[in-house]
C-alpha cells in the first residue's frame, strides 16, 4: 500500500473507532437525564446536567496535561485507554450509584482530554496541507455515524413506553457498554505512517540531530521521556497567547456551548413536550438519528468532498451560522420555555405557535448541520496552522470547547429556553466573526508558504 493510501486507511479506522465509541456514549449523553428522572430507586440523587458539567469541567482541566501524556505513551494507546474510560462510565448506568455516577464522571473527564488530543495527533499526522481538509470531513462523518446507530437503536427499543423500567435500562446500557469496548480495541489497528522523505540540503543535518537526540535518550530514557512531556505542556500553555487561537477560542467556545444544547437540552425538551404524545420519550432517539444525518450531511460535503477549498472556509461557517440562526427562532417558537427543567411527566405549557414535531425534527437536523459547518472547518483550520505542534493545539481546542460546555451543562439546570437560546445567538455570532478574521491570518499563511517554496 502507498504511503497516501496508508494514511488514508488510518483515518478511516480512527473515524469507525469514534465511530463504534460514541455510538455508545452520545446515545448514553442524549438519554442519561430522561433515564434519571424515571429510576425507580430513592436511593440515587445524580443529575445528567450536573454529571456533564462535571464530564466537561475535569476535561478542560484536564487538557493541559494531555499532551505530556500522548507525548510519553502515544496516541494509540492513550485513545485505547481513555475509551476503557468511557466503557466504564455507560457501564455504570447498569447498576447506579450516586457516588459511582459522579466518580466515573470525573474520570471520564481525564480520559477525554487525552483521547481528543490524541485524535487531533493522529490526523494531523496522517494528513498534509492538501489532504487536511478531505480527511477531517471523513472522520467527522464516521464519527456523527454514530448519533444514527444509536438513536435509531433507542427508539426501537422505547417505542410505545411512557416509563423506562430497570430492565430497559439495563438492557440498553448492557449494549452500549459492548459496543463501546469495540471502539477501544479498533485503535490498535492504526499503523504508523511512513516518514516524509527530508530535502537532501538538509538530510545531513537531521541525520546528525536525530543522532545526537537518540544517544542521549539511550543515555537518560527517563530523563527523556520527562523532558517531553514538560516541553508539551508548555507548548500547550503558550499557544493560549497566539493570535490565531486567541480569534478562534470565540468560536470554539460557541461549539462548546451548542454541543450542550444538542446533545443533551434539546433531546430532554422534545421528551418533555406532553403535545407530542405519550411516545415522546422515544423520540428522543429520533431527534438524535436527525442530528446525525445533518452531522453526516455536513461532514461529507463540506469535508470529504472537499469543494469549498477554492474559496476558503468562511461560506461554511457563514452557512452553519445561518443555520443555527434559523434553528433556534424555530425552537423558540415551537417548545415551551421550561421544557429543559420539566419533571418526568412533562410539561403542558405551549410556545407561540402549536406544538409541532415536523417543525421539532426539521431543527434536530438544523442542529446538527449547522454543528458540523463549524467543527469540520474549526478541525481544518487548525490541523493548518498547527501542524508542526498539533497535540497542544488540539488540547487548547478542546480545553476552550469543553469548559463553555461544562458551563452550559450547569446553567440549563437553572434556565428556562428562551435565555439558553439568546445565550446561543450572541456566542455564534461573535464566534464566527472572530472566525472570519483567523481564516484571513490562515490565508496570509498559506500565501506566504506558497511564496517560499517558490
Amino acid at each position: 500500500m502507498s504511503p497516501e493510501g496508508k494514511k488514508l486507511l488510518n483515518i478511516v479506522i480512527l473515524g469507525f473507532g469514534f465511530m463504534f465509541m460514541f455510538t455508545a456514549f452520545q446515545t448514553c449523553g442524549n438519554i442519561e437525564q430522561t433515564v434519571i428522572k424515571s429510576f425507580n430507586s430513592t436511593e440515587f440523587h445524580g443529575s445528567g446536567y450536573t454529571s456533564m458539567a462535571i464530564i466537561y469541567g475535569v476535561f478542560s482541566a484536564s487538557n493541559l496535561i494531555a499532551p505530556s501524556v500522548v507525548t510519553v505513551i502515544g496516541p494509540q494507546l492513550s485513545m485505547f485507554f481513555s475509551g476503557l474510560l468511557y466503557s466504564g462510565y455507560i457501564a455504570m448506568f447498569i447498576y447506579p450509584y450516586t457516588w459511582s455516577f459522579y466518580t466515573a464522571s470525573v474520570f471520564v473527564g481525564i480520559g477525554a482530554a487525552v483521547l481528543w488530543t490524541a485524535q487531533g495527533n493522529v490526523l494531523a499526522i496522517n494528513s498534509t496541507d492538501n489532504t487536511i481538509g478531505r480527511n477531517s470531513g471523513i472522520f467527522w462523518a464516521l464519527l456523527q455515524f454514530s448519533l444514527f446507530f444509536g438513536n435509531l437503536y433507542i427508539y426501537c427499543a422505547w417505542h410505545g413506553h411512557d416509563h423506562i423500567t430497570d430492565k430497559d435500562r439495563q438492557t440498553v446500557f448492557i449494549s452500549l457498554t459492548v459496543i463501546s469496548l469495540v471502539g477501544c480495541f479498533l485503535f490498535f489497528l492504526i499503523r504508523k505512517p511512513d516518514p516524509e522523505p527530508a530535502p537532501a540540503e538538509a538530510a545531513e543535518s537531521l541525520l546528525q540531530a536525530e543522532s545526537t537526540e537518540s544517544s542521549s535518550t539511550a543515555s537518560s530514557p527517563h530523563s527523556g521521556l520527562c523532558t517531553q512531556a514538560l516541553d508539551a505542556f508548555v507548548k500547550a500553555c503558550k499557544m493560549f497567547g497566539t493570535n490565531e487561537m486567541m480569534l478562534l477560542s470565540i468560536s470554539i467556545g460557541y461549539t462548546g456551548l451548542e454541543l450542550t444544547f444538542y446533545s443533551g437540552v434539546y433531546g430532554t425538551c422534545i421528551g418533555a413536550m406532553t403535545q407530542f404524545g405519550k411516545d415522546a420519550k422515544s423520540l428522543i432517539g429520533i431527534s438524535g438519528i436527525c442530528i446525525g444525518i445533518g452531522e453526516i450531511l455536513g461532514g461529507g460535503v463540506f469535508g470529504m468532498l472537499n469543494k469549498c477549498n477554492r474559496f476558503g472556509r468562511n461560506p461554511v461557517v457563514l452557512l452553519g451560522l445561518i443555520t443555527h440562526f434559523v434553528a433556534f427562532y424555530l425552537i423558540f417558537l415551537n417548545i415551551a420555555s421550561d421544557a429543559p427543567i420539566a419533571p418526568e411527566a412533562g410539561t403542558d405549557l405551549q410556545a407561540y405557535i402549536t406544538p409541532n414535531l415536523g417543525v421539532a425534527l426539521l431543527c434536530s437536523f438544523l442542529l446538527g448541520l449547522g454543528d458540523s459547518c463549524f467543527n469540520t472547518q474549526l478541525l481544518s483550520i487548525i490541523g493548518f496552522l498547527f501542524r508542526d505542534n498539533s497535540a497542544p493545539a488540539f488540547a487548547v481546542f478542546k480545553f476552550i470547547q469543553s469548559i463553555m460546555a461544562a458551563l452550559a451543562f450547569f446553567y440549563s439546570n437553572y434556565l428556562l429556553l428562551h435565555w439558553q437560546l439568546l445565550i446561543l445567538v450572541v456566542t455564534g455570532f461573535l464566534g464566527s466573526m472572530t472566525f472570519f478574521m483567523a481564516e484571513g491570518l490562515a490565508e496570509s499563511t498559506r500565501r506566504e508558504s506558497d511564496y517560499d517554496s517558490i
